[in-house]
């Protein structure tokens, strides 16, 4: 989960609902203020929020990037199914797919962080031509690492049977264990516990149970015919740090290792990230020529 440093909307940031044929998702929508040299979807991760990326939109959009945060079916401020079934990998990609078509900018720079990624190459693996670079950021090939296997397990276990009241107060105590734990500006926990209890648990069990079963994809993503680029902190823990490099090279992406950084640079290091993004994104011309395999 990334924790937002800060709540403040951006001056040339709008939030709204962009409307789909699917259903509405809330977006944050910054836009440079010159011309504008393409757009950016930003996908979130598990028990996160578009808010993750707040530290990215002013400095995209000096970069002259349209650049679009989205709160997926289910997560926090877009609504979402009650059921389980309705968070299947080809139900949320499919809705990547609808947030670019209602955007109407032409194919985009496809951003995924951390389970994020897993949504983003689902949308790119139905249909790679609204796309035109995929980004996977602390997000690796497959299953996340036994200690985080172990959280999300107890937490879909939980979330059936308990009140979310009582499962919210178990993560905050667990935390609290943590040696390196600092606790949150009020405000920040604040948004936190909203963002939480927001959520539909459903959403949470079903793409929680994604994230510790995912099978290795690094062959499907070799076979995208689109730009890669595989980025994540020097101090990633989620996935092992030895795992994501051998996926960049194994499907010839672009290789970012951003030194301090964890599983969050979008919040950590939203500077530094933008600027390897922004150069790889300048090396790319041209969107996908072929369908990916099925």
């Amino acid at each position: 989960m990334s924790k937002p440093r800060s709540l403040d909307l951006p001056a040339r940031t709008r939030a709204y609902r962009l409307a789909t044929p699917r259903q509405e998702f809330a977006v944050l929508d910054s836009r440079p203020d010159g011309a504008m040299r393409g757009t950016v979807l930003l996908v979130p991760g598990y028990t996160g929020s578009k808010e993750d990326f707040l530290g990215l939109l002013d400095p995209l959009a000096d970069a002259g990037y349209r650049a679009v945060a989205v709160d997926g079916r289910g997560q926090f401020e877009s609504p979402g199914p009650q059921r389980m079934s309705g968070y299947t990998p080809r139900a949320l990609g499919g809705d990547v797919l609808a947030q670019v078509a209602a955007l109407g900018d032409g194919p985009v720079h496809l951003v995924g962080h951390s389970f994020g990624g897993f949504v983003a190459r689902s949308a790119a693996r139905l249909d790679p031509s609204p796309f035109l670079s995929l980004t996977l950021l602390s997000s690796g090939p497959g299953r996340v690492g036994p200690e985080q296997r172990t959280k999300i397990r107890m937490l879909r276990a939980a979330l059936p049977v308990l009140p979310p009241s009582w499962v919210w107060a178990a993560t905050q105590w667990l935390d609290g264990r943590d040696p390196a734990y600092v606790p949150d500006p009020p405000e920040i926990e604040a948004f936190l516990e909203r963002r939480w209890f927001s959520t539909q648990p459903a959403q949470l069990i079903a793409t929680g149970r994604q994230l510790r079963v995912e099978p290795d994809r690094t062959e499907g993503l070799a076979a995208l015919p689109l730009p890669l680029h595989v980025a994540y902190g020097s101090g990633e823990t989620v996935w092992a740090v030895s795992e994501l490099a051998h996926m960049a090279r194994s499907v010839n992406a672009r290789h970012t290792v951003i030194r301090g950084a964890d599983h969050s640079p979008n919040v950590s290091h939203p500077g530094v990230l933008v600027g390897a993004m922004t150069e790889f994104w300048s090396t790319v011309t041209t969107g996908p020529t072929a369908p990916a395999a099925p």
